[in-house]
């Protein structure tokens, strides 16, 4: 087996190339200029390639660099976890709390705000996310994911159950009387969802109706909920959201329920702080079932 290089000669490595910069790479570091080249050499000479072209006022990484710093940022980022994970980060970090979009916008708003009002020592860091890959227990101490709650290695709890149905400008609602007066019509499509115009046109006993209207995909309800807003056309969405918008309305009642909600996640092998054992209760105790958000 390869013997790896001395971890100060990663560090040097990682931050030189992250900066492209000795200097700026010495300054993270507390180090000199001098001690960062130096541990690069030595790095290089061990590994028999160079791994940075040196320019009169600047670095670039050679193709042997390029190639290489993502297994090692990779391999400090999995370090950092894995000691979070069995002796809990720093007190003083922020709790970090991962959601869509539209999710932040909508249920998570209200409630954080409330909660920082109650709370104002616990600093709160809001990442966003979208697609399903985006999740995962890299970096944030709770989650709230969209799924069917089948994850492994999380503990998870229920924010309710999620029916779809359409929802649009006030302008283009006064030509909707009943689903078939959708053909024409653009309808919005959030890429991604179990349950999407298919089934709900099933549901309203017109499943070839989709084939008269314009289309437009999105990868997010931000986008699809914004150009209804406008009058781009009618945006599948969650029952629940309607109420915290006035710019928009649902022009038929008819819903379809989806076997994916919302999901408060956390992981299971990791420690929690206290600061962020307080978040997860507040939104465990706001989030009763039947209370819906929106991806």
């Amino acid at each position: 087996m390869t013997t790896l290089p001395p971890l100060l000669w990663l560090q040097a490595f990682e931050a030189a190339a992250r900066t492209l910069s000795f200097t700026q790479a010495g300054q993270a570091l507390g180090v000199t200029q001098s001690a960062v080249s130096q541990r690069i050499r030595l790095l290089e000479d061990r590994l028999g390639q160079k791994l940075f072209v040196r320019h009169p006022r600047s670095l670039t990484l050679t193709p042997a660099g390029q190639a290489w710093l993502p297994s090692v940022q990779e391999a400090f980022s999995r370090l950092s976890e894995g000691t979070a994970e069995v002796f809990g980060p720093r007190s003083e970090a922020p709790v970090t709390l991962r959601a869509t979009p539209v999710m932040q916008q909508t249920w998570l708003a209200p409630r954080l705000l409330a909660f920082h009002r109650a709370h104002p020592e616990v600093v709160v860091r809001l990442v966003s996310a979208i697609w399903p890959e985006d999740f995962g227990p890299e970096g944030a101490d709770i989650e709230i994911r969209y799924g069917r709650g089948d994850w492994d290695a999380v503990t998870a709890v229920s924010l309710g159950g999620e029916h779809m149905l359409p929802a649009c400008a006030p302008s283009v609602a006064e030509r909707l009387a009943e689903p078939a007066d959708l053909a024409g019509e653009t309808l919005l499509h959030a890429v991604g969802f179990a349950v999407g115009w298919p089934a709900w046109l099933e549901r309203a006993g017109m499943p070839d109706l989709d084939r008269r209207c314009g289309s437009l995909l999105c990868d997010s309800q931000v986008m699809t909920l914004s150009l209804a807003a406008r009058g781009g056309g009618v945006a599948l969405t969650h029952r629940r959201l309607l109420a915290a918008r006035d710019d928009l309305v649902a022009p038929f009642a008819l819903d379809v329920p989806s076997d994916e909600g919302f999901w408060l996640v956390r992981p299971t092998r990791r420690i929690v702080r206290p600061e962020a054992l307080l978040l997860w209760e507040w939104l465990v105790a706001d989030g009763s079932p039947g209370d819906e958000a929106l991806r």
